[in-house]
């Protein structure tokens, strides 16, 4: 069972990203989602990290809140 809190920085973590506060900024600053783009499409997503995200969004589980949130971060 999962009891970690779901925040950015685990998000990053579970994506195999570097998960500190720097590192994210960079990474949001960096890439951008076209407005009419998914998340899941986004060109800079490897395979996994694209099926993990796909996968969290259809169960509405966990992860989908700050998935929502790094979607809306990604496109400001």
């Amino acid at each position: 069972m999962d009891t970690c809190q779901h925040n950015l920085n685990t998000l990053f973590a579970q994506l195999g990203l570097a998960n500190n506060q720097t590192d994210i900024d960079s990474f949001i600053e960096h890439h951008k989602l076209k407005s009419t783009e998914k998340i899941t499409e986004a060109s800079f997503w490897n395979t996994a990290q694209k099926q993990f995200i796909q996968e969290s969004l259809a169960e509405d589980g966990d992860w989908s809140e700050i998935i929502d949130t790094l979607d809306t971060l990604l496109r400001e």
